[in-house]
């Protein structure tokens, strides 16, 4: 059992999200992350660094997008980070993914230190059934009908869209499992963590589901929000804040509005991402932590499973 975790300046419990930016357009962008500012948030956006070639599955502006780039490096000054999503918003083969590592270093001033696979990119690190192994993946396989197996080629040496190299050589994190409850940390309490069974990524962390709107909520409502003040835990949200039911009638759900708020004025530790994973890693470094060990991966990839099936029918 791992030991509760002290956070920075005396704060009872931590909380960030991690926006993928699929659908993020200047017209429902901007208002979210004025709100986010304003509550004293600073929390990690993706980004798509190039500009696609190919129609996408689920679009949104890109860092080719002048107006879009601008804004996104605004937010990074303000102290929100920025993460990668893939370099586009279709599946990439190795030389435009190593273009859009450089890009993002270009528009940045350094390489991302977490990266989220979008959705069905062929250029995918460690996707699909490769997520999981032993009886986990035979599980896996059967309740996705076998339907994402190729999607882990950028962690394939023998694809053409593999890049798994510079994902170890420049990036720290990738985000894995996603799970309903609000306290990430009590769901997957080895976060960061390496799997020598998947050696491109350094470290991975899990998250909470909030993919949608009416998930977030659910996820952020009153009684979770108690529980995580009460266990001094850590919530990851996983979301896309472009999704339309963030929004009633043109302005931020009132629903959504109250919820963070409240959270807000609970005193938690709001930083982004990568800066809470750091801190895990520097208190438990002296325990250890950090190899997950065969039993603790067989358990998260199985509650990650049992929930896939039976309660989130759909959570990455």
């Amino acid at each position: 059992m791992h030991a509760p975790v002290k956070w920075p300046d005396g704060k009872r419990f931590a909380f960030t999200i991690f926006d993928d930016t699929d659908r993020t357009t200047m017209s429902n962008g901007p208002e979210m992350y004025r709100f986010l500012h304003d509550l004293g948030m600073r929390t990690t956006k993706s980004v798509w660094p190039l500009q696609g070639a190919e129609r996408p599955k689920i679009g949104g502006m890109t860092c080719a997008d002048e107006p879009y780039r601008e804004w996104v490096q605004a937010l990074q000054a303000q102290g929100f980070e920025i993460a990668l999503h893939n370099a586009t918003f279709h599946t990439s083969a190795r030389a435009q993914a190593l273009a859009g590592l450089e890009e993002f270093r270009r528009l940045f001033g350094a390489y991302p230190r977490i990266h989220v696979n979008h959705a069905d990119c062929r250029d995918a690190v460690y996707w699909g059934s490769a997520r999981v192994s032993g009886l986990n993946r035979l599980a896996y396989d059967v309740v996705t009908r076998y339907s994402m197996r190729d999607r882990a080629g950028g962690s394939t040496e023998s694809s053409p869209y593999f890049w798994g190299d510079r994902c170890k050589e420049h990036v720290e994190y990738v985000r894995n499992f996603v799970y309903t409850g609000i306290n990430t940390l009590k769901y997957c309490p080895m976060m960061p963590y390496h799997d020598p069974r998947l050696p491109y990524v350094n470290h991975w962390f899990a998250s909470s589901d909030g993919g949608n709107g009416k998930r977030f909520m659910r996820t952020i409502g009153e009684a979770n929000q108690e529980s995580l003040v009460e266990e001094g835990g850590a919530c990851i949200m996983y979301t896309h804040f472009g999704f339309s039911d963030f929004f009633e009638n043109g302005k931020l759900h009132p629903r959504f509005v109250k919820l963070m708020t409240d959270l807000a004025a609970r005193g938690g530790w709001f930083v982004p991402v990568s800066e809470l994973l750091d801190h895990l890693r520097v208190v438990r470094a002296p325990h250890g932590f950090d190899v997950i060990s065969r039993r603790d991966r067989d358990r998260i990839e199985r509650r990650w499973l049992l929930e896939k099936v039976f309660v989130s029918r759909g959570t990455s």
